[in-house]
C-alpha cells in the first residue's frame, strides 16, 4: 500500500545559499562524500550559481527513497550535477544521505535498498533554473580578481581611465582572464615603438560580464613605458592611433 508522497526530506534553507555554502550542506549530510573525485570537487570551486530539485519519490509501507538533482554553474559556462539518494531503510529508520556524481551510479544504489517493488515511483521533471546567469564568454580562473581589478585601474594613466564607479562594479568580480588581442594594427609612428593590446574579462559574482581593455606602450617622449585603461576595445585601439601619430 503506497503512502501519500511527501517531500519532507529535503527542506531548503530559509534564506539563499551561496553554491559554496550549497555544496558543504550536502557533503556534510552525505554519508559517501569520501568517496567523489578530487576532480570534480575541485570543480565546482569555480560555481556560480546552483539549482536543486526533487527527481523522483517511492514511498510504501512507512519506507521512502527520494533521489534529488543538485547542479552547479561553473565560470567555463558548464554545468555539474550531483544526485542525492535520501531513504529511510536503515535501522531505526532515520534519514540516509549519499550522493553520486551520475545517474548510473544513484540507480544502482536505489536497487540496493529493501523496498517493495510493488510500490510507485513518483518521476519528476528536471526543472533546472540558472537561466538568469547567462553562459560565460571566456574561460575564467577563479582568483584573486577584485584585486587584480584594482591594480589594473591605479596602474593606468589616461586622463579618461575608467573611475569609481568601474571600480565599485568590479569589486564583485569572482574571477578573471586575460588575453592578448591582435587585429587591426596602429600606425607604426616613430621607429622602435611598442604597442600591447589586452583584454582584461572579469566575471562578476552575478553572472555579468565585464572587459577592460588595457594598452601598454612606450609613445612616450623619453620613451618610457605607460598603461592606459579604457571601457572598449575600439577606445583602447584610437588611444594607440592618437600615441603613435603624435610621435610620428
Amino acid at each position: 500500500m503506497s503512502v501519500p508522497y511527501e517531500t519532507a526530506a529535503y527542506e531548503p534553507p530559509d534564506s539563499p545559499e551561496s553554491p559554496e555554502e550549497h555544496l558543504a550542506r550536502l557533503l556534510g549530510r552525505a554519508l559517501n562524500s569520501f568517496e567523489l573525485p578530487d576532480e570534480t570537487i575541485g570543480r565546482l570551486d569555480s560555481a556560480l550559481a546552483h539549482d536543486s530539485s526533487l527527481h523522483s519519490a517511492h514511498h510504501s509501507a512507512g519506507l521512502h527513497q527520494e533521489t534529488y538533482r543538485h547542479t552547479w554553474l561553473l565560470a567555463d559556462g558548464s554545468a555539474l550535477t550531483l544526485w542525492e539518494l535520501v531513504h529511510n531503510t536503515a535501522p531505526g529508520g532515520a534519514p540516509q544521505h549519499e550522493v553520486y556524481v551520475d545517474a548510473e551510479e544513484l540507480h544502482a544504489a536505489g536497487a540496493r535498498l529493501p523496498l517493495p517493488t510493488e510500490a510507485p515511483d513518483f518521476e519528476l521533471p528536471v526543472p533546472v533554473d540558472l537561466s538568469s546567469i547567462p553562459t560565460p564568454r571566456h574561460a575564467y580562473v577563479p582568483d584573486d580578481s577584485a584585486d587584480h581589478a584594482r591594480r589594473l585601474l591605479r596602474r593606468a594613466e589616461n586622463p579618461d581611465r575608467p573611475g569609481g564607479e568601474a571600480a565599485e562594479l568590479l569589486a564583485t568580480a569572482c574571477a578573471h582572464q586575460i588575453t592578448q588581442a591582435f587585429g587591426r594594427p596602429c600606425r607604426a609612428g616613430r621607429a622602435g615603438l611598442g604597442f600591447s593590446l589586452y583584454e582584461h574579462a572579469f566575471l562578476l559574482c552575478d553572472g555579468q560580464e565585464v572587459s577592460l581593455w588595457e594598452v601598454e606602450h612606450t609613445a612616450t617622449p623619453d620613451g618610457r613605458h605607460m598603461c592606459e585603461v579604457y571601457t572598449t576595445e575600439d577606445a583602447a585601439r584610437e588611444a594607440m592611433e592618437r600615441r603613435a601619430a603624435q610621435l610620428s
